[in-house]
């Protein structure tokens, strides 16, 4: 029998070496007790680590898609979880080596349901989180299912980058200077105010964004579950806004169909420019690049004028392309979805892309998406600062790395730089995400899930940005 002590909860370095180890030296499942601190094992708290020799002339390896699942399995609390992932380990190592493919596998599915639960977790604490102001440091509580602190506090260090903060768990608790994390002993609520000068604007927010038309309260409840309103300033507007959504959603049908000010509406390049000459025809005539010539109409952006959130995507696809309007295929219908979800109504936001033309090559009865180059997204970068210039939005939210250089006039990392708020030369702020098209193409359930998960608290915090007084 063999006995591993792991140094804290969520010890996955360690247990990664410890595993190597034991998978080496031909130790089975059953006969390691995998055991965290000082928590005792089957041989009772005297019991020394028993850790066999590896033997050095033999090597292993395991599909990457099993790390990262473990890194994400050992955050879950179940006090079984290292005994299960080595269990994965030694079947990978055994004659099973597709064993993750096999997603009724009673072991594989236990250990994605914990991953699940764990992704879960962490999407709660991003949403759930809210900050009181005490002598210019800022706190905040949450009480995570599982040891997820470390692999949330990233998030909040890029989303409030210039604020020192603190955010406390019974478990685990975490501090940001400005350049920093620092990760401490768990802590109790009553070290967090209960209410500071902030928790007016919070409301203020949350009155504003509630449509009382669309209200689903089953819905709500499922994604916002009461055991987190404790902690949230607006959670004492719940019960008065569901009594009177009723009431209102009957006075919006009875005041009819508000029109749009006269200088709402689709953009059809009309905007007066102050900095060079549009083409003669608009942008329907523009002819800067050769994609006008397979296109079926330069697709223009649609929305307010004076929209404070501007969403620009790469280009238009096949069905924009024919429908002359910017997100209305399948990447449209996922943005919307994830718009709802971020508290987001389209229709007071701009829409647009950095390109406005469809560029495709043809495959049968097909057109398939082709990305622009370079040069393209330069020649088209003219209307889409028309447009920025025109709509004067308080941020802009580029969706993929076509997006970002049109607004950047860089390259961009996105996934290393999203989630931030940047600076454009103009002085306007820009915050880059993804493409809904990327989550459309990830293969993996899961994955999707999760990136769709983090797009949205992308959407969330680009609204957040947009709509403070």
């Amino acid at each position: 029998m063999h006995a591993v002590d792991l140094a804290h909860p969520v010890d996955f370095e360690g247990w990664r070496a410890a595993a190597r180890r034991m998978v080496l030296a031909d130790a089975r499942p059953e006969a390691v007790d995998w055991r965290v601190g000082a928590q005792a094992g089957l041989f009772g708290d005297a019991a020394a680590p028993v850790v066999p020799e590896a033997d050095r002339n033999r090597a292993f390896t395991v599909p990457k898609d099993f790390l990262e699942l473990a890194e994400t399995v050992v955050c879950h609390r179940d006090p079984a979880r290292f005994a299960l992932l080595y269990g994965l380990l030694w079947r990978l190592t055994h004659g099973e080596p597709k064993l993750l493919e096999i997603v009724s596998d009673r072991e594989v599915h236990r250990a994605e349901t914990m991953a699940r639960a764990v992704r879960r977790d962490i999407h709660k604490m991003h949403a759930f989180v809210r900050f009181r102001e005490r002598e210019g440091h800022y706190l905040a509580w949450f009480e995570p299912d599982h040891f997820i602190v470390e692999r949330a506090a990233p998030f909040f260090a890029r989303r409030f980058a210039n604020m020192d903060w603190s955010i406390l768990t019974p478990d685990r608790s975490v501090h940001w200077d400005g350049g920093t994390l620092h990760f401490t002993p768990g802590a109790s609520r009553a070290e967090v105010p209960d209410e500071d000068s902030l928790e007016d604007y919070w409301r203020s927010y949350y009155a504003s964004i509630f449509n009382p038309a669309r209200l689903k309260v089953a819905a709500m409840q499922s994604e916002m579950p009461r055991k987190y309103w404790r902690n949230l300033p607006e959670a004492r507007l719940i019960a008065p806004l569901i009594r009177d959504a009723g009431r209102r959603a009957a006075a919006m049908v009875e005041s009819g169909v508000t029109l749009p000010a006269p200088k709402s509406g689709r953009w059809a390049g009309a905007v007066p420019s102050v900095r060079a000459p549009a083409p003669e025809g608009g942008l329907q005539a523009c002819r800067r690049c050769t994609l006008w010539r397979d296109a079926t109409q330069a697709v223009p952006g649609e929305g307010p004028m004076g929209a404070r959130l501007m969403l620009v995507g790469e280009q238009p696809g096949d069905q924009e392309d024919l429908a002359g309007r910017a997100f209305v295929g399948p990447a449209g219908r996922l943005l919307d979805r994830a718009l709802g979800e971020a508290g987001i109504v389209r229709s007071q936001c701009y829409v647009t892309n950095a390109v406005k033309h469809f560029k495709f090559t043809p495959r049968g009865k097909r057109r398939i998406h082709q990305k622009p180059d370079a040069g393209e997204v330069e020649h088209c970068r003219w209307w889409l600062a028309e447009e920025v210039a025109a709509v004067r939005p308080r941020l802009i939210v580029a969706l993929g790395a076509t997006a970002g250089r049109a607004l950047l006039r860089r390259e961009v990392a996105v996934q290393r730089e999203r989630g931030a708020v940047l600076r454009l030369e103009e002085g306007r702020s820009m915050l880059l995400t993804v493409h809904p098209s990327y989550l459309l193409r990830l293969p993996d359930a899961a994955a999707k899930a999760a990136e769709y998960d983090r797009f949205v608290a992308d959407l969330r915090l680009a609204t957040s940005f947009a709509m403070a007084p």
